[in-house]
């Protein structure tokens, strides 16, 4: 299996935390054994070792071949881990591209939680879509995103924004009114769930027709906590993926949120 460095969950930012993992869209390596029922409730606290930080530099990915030209993303922990590419965000980005390439043409999208863009920058290039995508993070990831958005040469497909989980929704969001909503490796940093949990609530009041595509690694035993409590807010389902028998093994969970 290859092995690359890529980029975190946006910072909640500004809690850096290190861990290693292999990178599961260039090859994911088919498990052997029996596939039991996997539920983010039931994953031991060891399954997901800590991660490593990777020195600043330049990934490519192309998401298995989904995407014909790579996304080009230069990674940076400077300003927070949200500068590293997470596995949550391959699993999130590989399953937008197989199963939605072709059903996004007419949607307004918004990232959460964007670190550098992966998941929405490889919408943006891979989707058909025609109204430019909002990526969002906190203010440090701000010149990351507009970065990684120049160097892809994707300015009329992407901008960039700052969305601070918990604070009312900037006004561009707002009139975006957006329908899809991407979240991925947002559940690391258990006070900041609060905060997501109400940013999400007022994005599903905001269009209540709209979908959340969320994908999370469980670390530890409180990140289990937030899809109890979401499942208390918003209508959850488990989102059907030819491979989740590899990612769930991998302690990876993709679900749905629509307003209940």
């Amino acid at each position: 299996m290859s092995e690359i460095a890529i980029s975190s969950p946006s910072n909640y930012r500004g809690t850096a935390i290190s861990k290693p993992f292999k990178e599961p869209s260039i090859q994911v390596r088919e498990m052997r054994s029996p596939s039991p029922e996997f539920s983010p409730l039931a994953v031991g606290e060891d399954l997901t070792p800590l991660p490593v930080y990777k020195a600043a530099g330049t990934a490519s990915v192309d998401f298995s071949g989904l995407l014909a030209e790579p996304l080009e993303l230069h990674e940076d922990l400077s300003s927070g881990c949200g500068g590293q590419t997470w596995p949550a965000g391959m699993t999130l980005g590989k399953h937008m591209l197989r199963y939605h390439r072709d059903d996004l043409r007419g949607s307004r999208i918004l990232e959460l939680g964007a670190g550098g863009g992966l998941v929405g920058l490889a919408v943006a290039r891979g989707c058909d879509v025609e109204n430019p995508l909002y990526i969002t993070d906190q203010v440090e990831m701000h010149s990351l995103m507009e970065h990684n958005i120049s160097m892809n040469r994707l300015e009329g497909k992407a901008k960039a924004a700052i969305l601070n989980w918990g604070e009312p929704l900037p006004q561009a969001i707002v009139s975006l009114k957006p329908d899809v909503i991407l979240a991925a490796d947002c559940v690391y940093f258990e006070p900041a769930f609060p905060l997501l949990l109400a940013t999400l609530a007022d994005l599903l009041a905001l269009v209540p027709s709209a979908t959340v595509y969320f994908c999370f690694k469980k670390r530890r035993r409180a990140d289990a906590q937030f899809l109890k409590r979401a499942r208390k807010m918003f209508r959850v389902a488990e989102i059907p993926d030819d491979d989740r028998p590899v990612f769930s093994r991998q302690g990876l969970f993709l679900y749905s949120f629509q307003a209940a």
